[in-house]
């Protein structure tokens, strides 16, 4: 197989791994906001929290459809100025700043909902060509220090954009949800995410340059004879056959985490305000004022993963890139699983320290150990595959949760979060059934 590890790229310099990697600040940044409030706003506008995992299914359905087909067309695309992941990183920033102004200003529920399918399409169409991105321009050397550098980026705009409610907050605008309607801290926090996405997007569009395809002539005979609906189905569907045996693997491991990490996102929000702050009210001060909370404890997990990013590539020299995401995994499980029994908000900034370890990992890990594995010019479509693995498991979460939550642990989402440590925990066995066929290498810039 043609392996995008057997062509020698240039090493880059700090400043252009800075640059190539700078977009993911603005769409993490879109991201964390969603993550940190989406369920507030549909609790404010009336959702019941035994149906919040059913209007969650927008995001990874969006994220199904969304992630191949853009792969495959960034694959097949090439433009002497714009490059080949460029062209969709722009059209998504331009589509998710629409967005994420529109999601503050629903007046409805089902208005809510339908945004939100649009925002996360719009994330998904900037951000699966970046994961590529790493792969098109980085030689083997430079890989883990590519996705660690998105990962640094990631955990810098989680942690702003996790705390921008409790900064507005400060700055004296209102934080309560008067007559239904989305509190200002919300608002206003949503509209600053649409600039700075589009910014720092903006910013690796016009700062980082793409290599051209190896034989440029045969890529464009060859996306000739491709060209067609019906082509593009068979190859999108076809691939599913070809995953190389790390990918299989891997998608085992990514299944049980995102359970993990789509129950935290859910139901942070509802367990704290019952579980610390003692109400279900969606509408009451308290459960408010826990929503700020939730922003902040997502901001310190988003600000250790941050940090981690850095450190997590070191060990995995040491060790190996497998054992730093199975311990990173098992950590991150027995923390969030340890939120049931913690009833000082204060001290929930303990278990957030785990989680960060856990997150760090499993946005720099996976990638590099896949990486690896993948045929060069494939490599947009099979990353975008690999996402499959990412939202399945939100769309079994989105199916099953609720049910779980509703007739297991008698609306007690807090027990749910339990559930999604215990599920992480297993990711991290299974994390180490997996062959990572490339060496641990020097992955500094």
């Amino acid at each position: 197989m043609d392996m995008q590890t057997s062509v020698l790229k240039p090493r880059l310099s700090f400043w252009q791994l800075w640059n190539m990697s700078f977009g993911f600040f603005g769409i993490q940044f879109g991201f964390a906001l969603q993550n940190a409030n989406t369920s507030r706003i549909f609790a404010t506008l009336g959702a019941n929290p035994d149906d919040l995992a059913l209007f969650w299914l927008a995001a990874p359905v969006t994220g199904l459809l969304v992630q191949p087909i853009i792969g495959y067309l960034s694959d097949n695309t090439w433009h002497p100025k714009w490059g080949r992941r460029r062209p969709f990183f722009f059209i998504g920033a331009v589509l998710a700043a629409i967005a994420l102004f529109l999601m503050p200003n629903s007046a409805t529920l089902w208005m809510a909902v339908a945004v939100l399918w649009l925002m996360d399409a719009a994330i998904n169409v900037s951000m699966e060509p970046f994961r590529a991105f790493v792969g098109d321009k980085l030689d083997a050397s430079q890989q883990t220090a590519g996705y660690a550098m998105q990962t640094f980026f990631i955990g810098c705009g989680a942690v702003i954009a996790s705390l921008l409610p409790t900064i507005f907050e400060s700055l004296g605008v209102s934080n309560a949800a008067v007559g239904g309607m989305i509190p200002d801290t919300v608002r206003y926090s949503f509209y600053a995410g649409g600039v700075v996405f589009f910014l720092a997007v903006t910013w690796t569009v016009l700062t980082a340059d793409e290599l051209p395809p190896a034989d440029l002539d045969s890529f464009r005979k060859e996306r000739q004879q491709t060209r067609g609906i019906g082509h593009a189905f068979t190859e999108i569907v076809g691939g599913f056959g070809k995953m190389p045996r790390t990918m299989v693997q891997l998608a085992f491991v990514q299944f049980f985490t995102w359970i993990a990490l789509f129950a935290m996102w859910i139901y942070t929000g509802s367990a704290i305000a019952d579980n610390v702050y003692g109400t279900t009210d969606a509408q009451s001060t308290a459960y408010q004022d826990a929503g700020s909370w939730v922003g902040i404890m997502f901001a310190v997990y988003s600000g250790v993963s941050a940090l981690a990013a850095f450190i997590l590539p070191v060990f995995a020299r040491a060790t190996s890139r497998k054992t730093v995401h199975a311990v990173c995994l098992a950590i991150g499980g027995l923390s969030l699983a340890s939120v049931f029994l913690i009833h000082d908000k204060h001290a929930l900034v303990i278990p957030m320290i785990g989680v960060g370890l856990a997150w760090a990992s499993i946005l720099t890990m996976p990638y590099a150990i896949l990486a690896g594995s993948l045929p060069a010019k494939r490599m947009g479509y099979f990353m975008g595959l690999f996402n499959f693995f990412v939202v399945i498991p939100q769309i079994v979460s989105g199916l099953l949760l609720g049910f779980v939550t509703k007739h297991f642990f008698a609306g007690h989402t807090v027990k749910t979060l339990m559930l999604g440590g215990a599920s992480m925990l297993l990711a991290a066995v299974l994390t180490l059934f997996v062959t990572d066929k490339a060496a641990p290498v020097k992955s500094g810039a």
